[in-house]
């Protein structure tokens, strides 16, 4: 809506917007717009400042007041420029300078669509979350997350055993997390546990706890994580990574909830919740032996499964928007979407990392990006391969191929392909060693 009191100014800026393809309706001062903002809708409003009776400034914040998302650009004058400076700091997004000039118009349009379009974007993002995607940064209005967020609600209040499995990145642990946010332990401790991150003898240490002078650099009593977790939830990620001895010994903690502190006789209890995580298939290292049978069944009376983020494809563009959303404020960046080019790019890449590797990629996108959106160029699918297709067969082999290609892709830089994978480089350096991966000679 055009609000001036001059018609000359009403018709000419209606007649270039027109032009443009926008819909417009005027009116010819405050009073009159007021009676048209109780019965339309608009999306941005030109208000010239110099109006008589209510003037510009004014009816901005009544607008603003009533219709808090609904965009104004002030209309002034060359000597009115301290008035629309005002107007700027009481919620005005721009200003237009009579004469107008159809260039500056129709940039200054471009600029407040796009605009538009990312708040749009957002209420979007803000309502799917709030409707479909329940569980605090579990996002996912596909099918397939709908039927794990109903699981999650189905387990969560009892104290069962849960093991969440699936590939790196899906975001098992924000599947624990749910469950734990959602228990009648939710007000006691989440402690989680990266089992892979330790070696069998600093495991022990930190699931159990020590007493000072337990072992050489014990200068102190330090409390175990099973200690820590009493009364809330014990979270052992990457529980597939526990050495046969390790396991005998939580087994004995699991069924009779009492465990010894390192150099400490005196017998201690914990009640806790467990739910461990895994993405290698246990089941199948079961059958070959590579992992206790009734330590397994132990773990997992009840299953989650994540799915990747290839079978959920339909997710990707309300998780790309809530990461670009995160990352604009987080870096005070202006990236205003995602170009259909590149959300086409993104929908069609296998997403071998997942959640995870998708988040790495908008958090790129915005840091490298020129452009008030992400393009095609801002991704890095050159460097990996644009049309990987799933792979296929064991998950022994689906690993092996998954990691053999991460390292491929980052030039075998460990760091960097321990962050995409999710784990840490000690972890990495064990699966190449465990998959007989060799660094291709330069």
């Amino acid at each position: 809506m055009v609000v001036d009191d001059e018609l000359i100014v009403r018709e000419s800026l209606k007649g270039w917007l027109d032009k443009f393809g926008y819909p417009v309706d005027t009116a010819e001062d405050a009073q009159d717009a007021l009676k048209r903002l109780d019965t339309e809708s608009y999306d941005l409003l030109f208000v010239d400042i110099k109006m008589p009776g209510m003037d510009g400034v004014e009816l901005l914040k009544h607008v603003k007041e009533e219709q808090p998302d609904v965009m104004v650009v002030m209309i002034t004058a060359h000597g009115s420029i301290e008035s629309a400076i005002e107007a700027m700091k009481a919620g005005a997004r721009d200003y237009l300078m009579k004469p107008f000039d159809p260039e500056d118009l129709e940039l200054l349009i471009e600029k407040l669509a796009q605009t538009k379009r990312l708040v749009d974007q957002n209420r979007w993002l803000r309502e799917s979350y709030q409707g479909k995607s329940r569980f605090q940064d579990l996002i996912g209005q596909s099918a397939v997350m709908q039927g794990v967020f109903q699981l999650i609600e189905d387990v969560a209040p009892s104290d069962t055993a849960v093991l969440v499995v699936g590939e790196t990145g899906t975001g098992k642990e924000l599947v624990a997390k749910a469950l734990h946010a959602l228990s009648p332990r939710r007000h006691a401790p989440f402690v989680a546990v990266n089992c892979g991150a330790f070696t069998e003898t600093l495991l022990e240490s930190a699931l159990f706890g020590h007493e000072k002078g337990a072992f050489t650099g014990a200068h102190h009593m330090q409390k175990g994580r099973i200690e820590m977790a009493d009364g809330g939830t014990l979270f052992l990620d990457e529980v597939g990574e526990i050495s046969a001895k390790m396991q005998v010994d939580l087994l004995r903690v699991f069924q009779q909830k009492n465990f010894y502190r390192l150099g400490n006789p005196k017998p201690m209890t914990a009640d806790f919740r467990l739910i461990s995580a895994t993405h290698i298939d246990l089941g199948g290292a079961v059958e070959q032996r590579a992992f206790r049978q009734d330590f397994y069944y132990r773990i997992n009376v009840i299953t989650i499964a994540v799915p990747p983020l290839r079978e959920r494809k339909e997710d990707i563009e309300l998780l790309a928007l809530h990461f670009l959303e995160e990352f604009c404020r987080e870096l005070n960046k202006d990236v205003s979407g995602i170009s259909k080019e590149a959300l086409e790019i993104m929908m069609t890449y296998d997403w071998p990392g997942n959640v995870r590797e998708l988040e790495n990629v908008i958090e790129r996108a915005v840091v490298i990006g020129k452009k008030h959106k992400i393009t095609p160029t801002d991704l890095p699918f050159q460097d990996v391969g644009l049309a990987r297709k799933p792979a296929v067969g064991s998950l022994r082999e689906v690993e092996k191929s998954h990691i053999s290609e991460m390292l491929a892709a980052c030039e075998w830089n460990i760091a960097r392909t321990a962050g995409l994978l999710g784990i840490n480089r000690t972890t990495l350096y064990k699966k190449i060693k465990k998959y007989g991966l060799k660094q291709p000679a330069s």
